[in-house]
């Protein structure tokens, strides 16, 4: 017989694979829209305002039922790690937003040409990732979630190698801020899928693991 507690993290779970969906797709949107020159801002802003709302309606729900149902340990680790991922699922949305908000503020301006092949490959990886760890939520598994380290050292070795190329690259400064902030934003939206598969570990193991 399931528990009214059970019922309701199967409806935090749904909701948790919803924000997925949309912070999915704001990331991918915006790193397109970067690579083939398109403002997508208002359209990224949306998701991301929505993926904020959608984290209070997480938190709300996890503490509901907290409150209602006292859950054992096991219970409380999931929640806890529950509330933890609707962050960092926020956190996609908002570095989205930022990628899609430099694009509009300042790539615009001037084509920024020479680091593209860097970003461009960040940017097929980081989608991996996002949708890695997404994927890794739906069955708790824990073996994918360990799996987005190697793409995570990936991503720095290439965060990295920009910003040793900068200094030789012959671009103006626009466009090196331009492709440096959104490297960054990039590292981060990865760093925080790592998070995601710490969490999902946690649940499915118990075991705190770091994967950064």
């Amino acid at each position: 017989m399931n528990r009214l507690l059970d019922t309701g993290l199967e409806r935090l779970t749904a909701m948790l694979l919803q924000m997925g969906k949309v912070a999915e797709e704001a990331v991918r949107i915006s790193i397109e829209s970067f690579m083939t020159g398109v403002d997508v801002y208002e359209r990224v802003e949306q998701l991301s305002d929505t993926l904020v709302r959608m984290n209070v309606d997480v938190e709300d729900k996890a503490f509901e039922l907290i409150a209602k149902y006292q859950p054992v340990a096991s219970d409380l680790r999931i929640i806890k790690s529950y509330i933890k991922i609707s962050n960092d699922l926020e956190r996609y949305g908002r570095y989205a937003w930022d990628i899609s908000f430099i694009h509009k503020r300042l790539a615009n301006f001037e084509k920024c040409e020479d680091p593209l092949a860097i970003i461009e490959e960040m940017g097929e990886k980081v989608i991996s990732m996002v949708q890695v760890s997404i994927e890794a939520l739906k069955t708790h598994n824990s073996e994918l979630a360990r799996k987005l380290i190697e793409t995570e050292n990936e991503v720095d070795a290439l965060y990295f190698r920009h910003l040793d190329h900068s200094t030789e690259m012959p671009m103006s400064s626009r466009c090196l801020i331009t492709n440096t902030l959104v490297v960054r934003y990039l590292e981060r939206i990865a760093d925080h899928a790592t998070y995601i598969g710490e969490s999902i570990i946690y649940i499915a193991t118990g075991e705190k693991v770091v994967l950064r």
